[in-house]
């Protein structure tokens, strides 16, 4: 059954075995299937903003509460009472948390269960990584209530291809899981029993990875989505250079051929 709970987006840090941050951001309207009005998408933004801060930070989960939904869209309810003004505003509003989840300089892991849909798939598609349990449905269906799909919808032609991503927003059809692993939008489909671990099991590996690394890491993957193929070769080659600014480099090669001797 739903929670009581007011909603509101939960932020809870957790220390990692191997030093630094674990951030799991939640999504907690459960009630209403976890759907985003104008206060979620603030409190939303003004989360992000203050984790890009926390030079401790090494990983995000970004969830949904209960097991209906990651987030079944933005709120139908205060969308349906917008005018041109209002509209512009509300949609600022959510284009700019999901910047501010792109913003955030390590990677975000969108664990997926129950509905992603409209607002709610735009949200994913800002994260870096997407693991969904079987049984998740992921779509487009602003059409149907006389809306555009907008702002980061942009994202789905590189996740999915421009054939599937027209698809979505003309038509406002639904993929399943294992729809979304086919054509690319999800990364990893598991069993509801296994989310959490398949989950953990990327945080640890960011976890294990040189700290700044990762943060140069998620740079370079954020300019590969936009810039020219020489422009994102020659800034990686200047990136590859500054990671060693730091000893991070010295250190876990040294390590790694410590555990090869």
């Amino acid at each position: 059954m739903p929670s009581d709970t007011p909603p509101q987006i939960r932020c809870d840090l957790e220390a990692l075995p191997t030093g630094g941050q674990l951030a799991r951001v939640t999504i907690d309207h459960e009630a209403r299937i976890n759907t985003l009005n104008s206060a979620l998408i603030l409190q939303l933004a003004a989360v992000c903003r203050r984790l890009s801060g926390n030079d401790d930070l090494r990983c995000v989960v970004l969830a949904g509460a209960g097991d209906r939904a990651f987030i079944g869209g933005a709120d139908i309810r205060e969308m349906a009472g917008l005018d041109p003004s209002s509209a512009r505003g509300f949609i600022s509003r959510l284009h700019d948390a999901c910047a501010s989840i792109r913003a955030i300089p390590v990677p975000v892991i969108a664990r997926i269960q129950g509905y992603c849909l409209g607002g709610g798939l735009e949200i994913a598609a800002s994260c870096d990584l997407r693991v969904a349990a079987h049984g998740a449905t992921f779509g487009m269906p602003e059409v149907q209530v006389g809306i555009p799909s907008v702002i980061e919808a942009a994202l789905l032609p590189r996740l999915v291809g421009a054939g599937t991503a027209r698809e979505l927003v003309f038509t406002g059809a639904s993929l399943t899981a294992a729809d979304a692993r086919r054509c690319g939008l999800v990364d990893k489909v598991v069993a509801v029993a296994d989310l959490d671990v398949a989950t953990l099991e990327w945080v640890q590996a960011i976890a294990s990875a040189g700290p700044r690394a990762i943060r140069l890491q998620k740079q370079l993957v954020q300019l590969w989505d936009t810039a020219p193929l020489d422009d994102a070769i020659a800034r990686s080659m200047q990136t590859f250079a500054e990671a060693y600014e730091t000893d991070e480099p010295r250190r876990l090669m040294q390590a790694f051929l410590d555990r090869k001797l």
